[in-house]
């Protein structure tokens, strides 16, 4: 809201400075100022945006590590923390953005001090409630939003010149469609706005109210509080007694059942939906005695428990010092209550992050800092905490419990994973049971996002804690392939090894399995294929035993991909018609993909062209959209096929495409399968003249997104590898021929769609309005017959006709 010439000023700061730092209290609006700046300068100068979120982090030596996570850094070839961000960075174009780093000052400012001198073409945006202070800085300070001058009678319009007064109506009519401004009520919302400084959370937190107040009484009520916080002293720092009275206002308006989930949901740093809110915030048998670990009242001094439903009517006490009494919650009271908060602007959905389909919600950090602080006052800090151990542990036994090879299967927590990390804290602080399950929970989610010293400094502390536990061999399995991505051999095979030790003295055929999977990995990493071929063998024997159709055909491919490594390609084609149907029934994508991968390129070294060419193209139409190390193998695949075909320019175009890609990201291949791919391209260097392999490479290295997948796909025959449900989604992609009829500007918003920017970024990149590119992907919805982004990229990538680059 507004904001505007301050968005045209911080874009000029932004492209002639490197570090810029928005400061300003708390509740003034810096995150969202920079999110809104961030979204308005993707392909300009300051390049890609990437967005890290710090307020959940608490302990600054994590600070790389949770940087590399949210930018998907990997760590491989040795590179850990702040080596792997500067290798992965590089000389690219990124702007990164730190949101909340004023508890982690020094961190940041010595982080981005480090990246800044390493990394040339880094830009930094910062939001802190103090400077970082490093060299080459420049800080900006958010103000306030626009006030009406005081003492002044102003009309409507002269209202709606305050941006504050702006915002208080947009949110006031969010909370209640019918609001309208009576007569003689502007003064009110101006002074509403001028007793809250102008604060953006103050003044939503006030409008939300709209719906069950009157103006008069949110002023009246507002001004009660502001006197009762302050004892009818002005002389704190104002803005954040302003908003700290708004915030605490709002918690005395809230019924006592609301009050509860509110102070509850403050442990869930990391948001929370509705199912895990209600695992944590409703009661279970035997809660409610306390801990004694706030400010509150003791055990034997506790108002007896009361159950509130959902229309009961309850005095409401001031909330101020004096702890509410413990009102029992029921699971299915909290729903309601999380839409009653997201009303009064206490908690905020969000965006686009509903992997699962279901609402996703958050407290503003202010907030959630005010909540802890009521439920330490409640004495309900250790029970609250208690239930949120018990529902993310349960959480990660499901997705253990769900095959032989846990750590490579998908699980729910990745959504929870800042949670599960404020868990892992939190139990290890109080020597908690639970520790172990749940830093083994966490260490596994590293392992998959390759945040590997992260994962093997939590399997150290679990390792040392589980001496005699059941763990102990799945801890080491997960150990070892840790150190098998971080290239440290001679560490794999001897944690590999003990773990396969532990295993063989219990009972258990589906740990054993685990770890003597993990070995033959250590193995493969070492080069010792005739090794690793027989302890997958032994292996698959072993699940074999268990009657789990899919760990036998997972098993199989693992075994058929070291059969390959050693050219034993009949007995390897063999095992993977055999595990390949179930597979494609029941494998998560990137198990069912890998799989592909390894059948493509044993009928590669078979000289069967045509069905590995047909493999490999499988495997790209079922990567996800966007660059990832999934959609690399294929391309590389392709590419040798083109090599033997004779295709040389193509073959060499593939090839710079992929590396183009592992570049950006930051991804190392196999060493075996990389070394074949590097032997067929040097042949194909020898047969071409420098000055065509040159070009051929640069026309490569240009090919992106849709354009490189129609590329790829071009002539491969991909009608052929699609299957029966499969076909209504992709389809498109594999068309080979005609081509939808959209307009030259159509076409331009829907490649970028295929390339995954936002309406907001497509908006700033094409110099449209927001509302422009909406009525653009419209239309192309309409002619194309699909109803999602992700259909749109399907088909986007699926026509053909492109010139080829340097043609």
């Amino acid at each position: 809201m507004g904001r505007e010439r301050e968005l045209s000023r911080l874009r000029t700061l932004l492209r002639s400075s490197r570090l810029l730092t928005l400061t300003g209290p708390g509740g003034v609006g810096k995150t969202r100022l920079a999110l809104e700046l961030a979204g308005s300068v993707r392909g300009a100068r300051a390049g890609r945006a990437q967005w890290v979120a710090l307020d959940s982090l608490r302990e600054g030596e994590l600070l790389p590590q949770a940087l590399a996570a949210a930018l998907g850094v990997r760590e491989r070839g040795g590179r850990a923390g702040v080596e792997a961000l500067v290798h992965a960075l590089g000389t690219r174009t990124m702007l990164v953005v730190l949101d909340n780093c004023e508890h982690l000052a020094d961190a940041c400012a010595q982080l981005a001090a480090t990246l800044l001198a390493r990394c040339p073409r880094l830009r930094i945006l910062a939001t802190s409630r103090e400077t970082l202070r490093v060299p080459g800085e420049v800080v900006f300070r958010v103000a306030e939003l626009s006030l009406t001058p005081t003492g002044e009678d102003h009309d409507l319009a002269g209202l709606l010149r305050s941006e504050a007064v702006r915002l208080f109506l947009e949110r006031a009519r969010t909370s209640d469609a019918t609001f309208e401004l009576g007569r003689g009520e502007a003064r009110t919302v101006a002074e509403i706005c001028r007793r809250l400084d102008g604060l953006p959370l103050a003044i939503e937190l006030a409008a939300g109210r709209a719906g069950s107040l009157s103006l008069t009484g949110i002023l009246h009520g507002l001004d009660d509080q502001l006197s009762l916080l302050t004892d009818g002293s002005r002389t704190g720092p104002g803005r954040h007694r302003e908003l700290g009275a708004a915030i605490d206002w709002s918690h005395r308006l809230l019924d006592p059942l609301e009050r509860v989930v509110f102070r509850r949901l403050s442990v869930l740093g990391g948001g929370f939906h509705a199912e895990g809110a209600a695992a944590v915030c409703a009661d279970g048998e035997g809660d409610g005695d306390g801990d004694g670990d706030g400010a509150g009242a003791g055990a034997g001094d506790r108002v007896p428990h009361e159950i509130v439903g959902p229309h009961d009517i309850v005095p409401r006490t001031d909330g101020i010092g004096h702890p509410d009494a413990h009102h029992l919650v029921r699971p299915e009271q909290v729903l309601r209550v999380i839409c009653a908060l997201e009303a009064k602007s206490l908690i905020v959905r969000v965006r686009g992050d509903e992997p699962r389909g279901a609402a996703r919600f958050r407290q503003l950090s202010a907030i959630r800092a005010y909540g802890m602080d009521r439920l330490a006052e409640a004495g309900e800090l250790h029970d609250t905490w208690s239930r949120a151990l018990d529902w993310l542990a349960g959480q990660a036994a499901g997705a253990a419990a769900s095959g032989a090879f846990p750590d490579t299967a998908e699980g729910p927590l990745i959504e929870e994973q800042e949670n599960l990390a404020a868990a892992v804290a939190y139990a290890a602080s109080r020597a908690d049971g639970r520790h172990v399950p749940l830093a083994f929970a966490l260490a596994r989610l590293q392992y998959r996002q390759e945040q590997l010293t992260a994962a093997r400094a939590l399997l150290s502390g679990v390792l040392e804690r589980v001496q005699d536990c059941e763990d102990r061999g799945a801890a080491l399995a997960l150990a070892a392939r840790s150190a098998c991505l971080q290239d440290d051999h001679a560490a794999a095979l001897d944690l590999a090894r003990e773990a396969v030790a532990v295993e063989r003295a219990g009972r258990h055929p589906a740990r054993l399995a685990n770890t003597l999977d993990a070995l033959a990995a250590a193995r493969l990493c070492r080069g010792e294929f005739a090794d690793a071929v027989a302890v997958f063998a032994e292996c698959l024997a072993v699940v074999r035993t268990l009657g789990r159709p899919l760990d036998v055909a997972l098993c199989r491919h693992h075994l058929a991909w070291a059969l390959l490594q050693t050219g034993r390609t009949e007995e390897a084609e063999r095992l993977m018609e055999e595990c390949l149907p179930e597979l494609e029934a029941g494998a998560p994508a990137n198990q069912l993909t890998a799989a592909l991968h390894t059948a493509g390129a044993i009928r590669l070294a078979q000289g069967d062209l045509a069905t590995a060419e047909r493999r490999f193209a499988e495997v790209l139409l079922k990567t996800p959209a966007g660059e990832s190390f999934h959609a690399l193998y294929p391309l590389e695949g392709l590419a040798m096929v083109a090599a033997e075909r004779g295709e040389l320019q193509r073959s060499l175009r593939l090839y710079a495409a992929a590396a183009a890609i592992r570049r950006r990201i930051d991804t190392e291949p196999e060493a075996h399968w990389w070394g074949q791919v590097e032997s067929v391209v040097a042949r194909v260097k020898e047969r071409v003249h420098p000055s065509g392999v040159s070009a051929a490479m640069a026309a490569g290295r240009r090919l992106r997104g849709a354009r490189l997948l129609a590329y790829a796909l071009r002539g491969t025959q991909v009608r052929s590898v699609v299957h029966g449900s499969d076909h209504d989604e992709i389809r498109g992609r594999a068309a080979t021929i005609g081509r939808p009829p959209l307009t030259g500007r159509e076409s331009a918003v829907a490649e970028l769609v295929a390339e995954g920017m936002t309406n907001q970024q497509i908006a700033s990149h094409l110099g449209l309005s927001k509302s422009t590119v909406a009525a653009h992907l419209d239309r192309v919805r309409d002619k194309l017959g699909v109803r999602s982004r992700t259909q749109i990229a399907v088909r986007v990538a699926g026509r053909p006709g492109d010139p080829e680059p340097g043609n």
